[in-house]
């Protein structure tokens, strides 16, 4: 079976090696052009180091990228982690039709960012699904699906490198050979039930200190490690990351540090405590709480604002 793959960065990357493991036909690699002063993708290096051709795009609705796409005479394409528009002429030139992963349980969370709002949302799971796109965004027949629990400190980062991304590399193999089988099922989503949400960015994502302590928990780590959950430090804004709801007797106002430790960062808010073990400060590294804490010269009774 002649196989073309749209893909990029490590998740793309890791389909083609299981791929070429398998010694599939792998007959192009679509990938978006090299950035000035950044590595090559690594789904390119891994194409070119087993012979296989590359084609990069800007745009996979070019006229020339599409032309390129029906002259491989491709029976299947795989979609590996891409976030440009893939024009139906693509979708349709493969024999057996194109597959698609998408890390969420369709057709929930529908859109580019389906793991951020999942956590943020209070999702107690979540999953991936393989389906057959048709044009519209995320609302092709599902091919096949798989719950994922989202554990109490999951964060966007654990939840997809530990869990969605290993299981989904598994099971985009595992519907190569259902398509190649014959079986491959094409079940219609239930469009009654979608819900869709846009890019997770920075303004959706700053921390509103008098919620429950569970909604800035799942904010902040529905926001790790991108784009960040935002407070603000004196009208300097300050991004959380690691974050954990730790039992305490303490007590404060919401917002307000009540202990540093080299565990932490401990912030008192309606209902509980939590625990931050990262900062990114405006214009600054990535670095531990109790760094931050030191240069910065926070000490217990200093309170975050709401606002700048």
């Amino acid at each position: 079976m002649r196989i073309a793959i749209i893909g990029q960065s490590a998740f793309g990357e890791a389909v083609l090696k299981e791929l070429v493991d398998k010694e599939e036909n792998i007959v192009g690699v679509f990938c978006p052009p090299d950035k000035e002063n950044q590595p090559q993708d690594p789904i390119k290096l891994t194409a070119q180091t087993n012979n296989i051709p590359v084609f990069q795009f800007a745009r996979m609705r070019d006229s020339q990228c599409i032309e390129i796409f029906e002259s491989l005479s491709s029976d299947l394409c795989i979609m590996a982690y891409v976030i440009d528009i893939v024009p139906d002429q693509i979708l349709i030139a493969p024999t057996q039709g194109t597959i698609q992963y998408h890390p969420s349980l369709l057709p929930k969370h529908r859109g580019p960012s389906s793991i951020n709002w999942s956590i943020i949302n209070g999702d107690k799971q979540t999953g991936f699904t393989i389906f057959w796109p048709d044009g519209d965004l995320d609302t092709g027949p599902i091919l096949y699906q798989e719950i994922i629990d989202i554990a109490q400190n999951d964060s966007t980062g654990s939840l997809y490198f530990k869990k969605l991304f290993p299981r989904g590399v598994d099971a985009l193999i595992e519907s190569v050979e259902m398509v190649r089988n014959g079986t491959a099922p094409k079940i219609e989503q239930d469009h009654s039930k979608a819900t869709y949400e846009g890019w997770c960015k920075g303004k959706d994502v700053i921390i509103d200190w008098d919620k429950p302590v569970r909604l800035i928990h799942d904010l902040i780590r529905g926001s790790d490690p991108s784009p960040g959950a935002r407070t603000y430090s004196n009208g300097d804004e300050l991004r959380l990351y690691g974050s954990a709801i730790v039992s305490s007797v303490n007590k404060g106002l919401p917002g307000e540090v009540i202990q540093i430790t080299e565990e932490g960062m401990m912030i008192f808010c309606n209902g509980g405590v939590l625990r931050i073990k990262k900062v990114k400060p405006a214009s600054h590294n990535k670095c531990t709480a109790v760094e931050w804490a030191k240069t910065f010269l926070i000490e217990p009774g200093f309170r975050f604002d709401n606002t700048k």
